[in-house]
């Protein structure tokens, strides 16, 4: 799970809402902020609750040279490989070529720690320069190194083809956000027009993805939310 999808309980209770997530059958999450804790006490509530960190939104500064040092330690003690930045912006072609020469780069430098640095898909991801996006310019000049975290709902918003993006980069997307689009606020998972038999057939093939992430923003209960996805994932055989 995502836990941005209940950031607000995690905001006010995180140790009970990691339970909650635990309780539903999640296996793995993914942070989008550390709410004040260290890695040290984040990791003992995975611990606790038999949870391991299957990835962190972490900021695109938090890469750069001047703290590149202290995010791998931290992501080291939360037992994470995948550095994923969430969200970046660029207004020229060159620009996106320059992203995509510095992911090469820290790719290179957190190889030894066994980790993999990527980016997380949003919408804007996919305007273009001429005829080219933003995201095929970025994934285009990266190494296979670099995770693409595709996002099937923000893909979706930005004009494209969740499936299509993936047949793309065949081996990209070690972690993939599953997330609903086409259906509603409360729609989840299956409920929607994303084709997820297609998603599923990719990744289990020659996506060779790692992990299937939910995310879910939208609900008035976001933990009914997630729960409800993860068992329309069980009647779809994915859990």
């Amino acid at each position: 799970l995502q836990l941005y999808s209940v950031r607000e309980q995690c905001a006010k209770d995180l140790p009970g809402t990691l339970k909650a997530v635990a309780k539903i059958g999640y296996k793995g999450v993914e942070f989008a902020g550390y709410h004040g804790r260290t890695a040290r006490e984040l990791r003992q509530m995975m611990d606790d609750l038999g949870l391991v960190c299957c990835g962190t939104h972490t900021p695109y500064e938090s890469i750069l040279a001047g703290k590149l040092k202290e995010t791998v330690e931290f992501n080291q003690t939360l037992g994470n490989k995948y550095l994923i930045v969430p969200w970046m912006e660029g207004k020229t072609k060159e620009s996106w070529v320059e992203k995509a020469k510095l992911f090469n780069e820290v790719a290179a430098k957190v190889k030894a720690d066994g980790m993999f640095v990527g980016y997380h898909a949003h919408a804007h991801d996919f305007d273009k320069f001429g005829e080219i996006s933003a995201w095929d310019i970025f994934f285009g000049g990266t190494k296979a190194e670099v995770i693409m975290q595709l996002d099937t709902s923000n893909c979706r918003d930005g004009g494209a083809d969740p499936v299509a993006v993936l047949k793309q980069y065949p081996g990209r997307a070690q972690t993939i956000h599953l997330k609903a689009n086409g259906g509603g606020a409360e729609a989840v998972i299956g409920e929607d027009k994303v084709d997820w038999p297609a998603v599923f057939k990719f990744c289990e093939g020659a996506g060779a993805t790692k992990w299937y992430i939910v995310e879910h923003e939208s609900s008035k209960d976001p933990l009914d939310a997630v729960k409800r996805c993860f068992t329309a994932l069980q009647k779809m055989g994915k859990v």
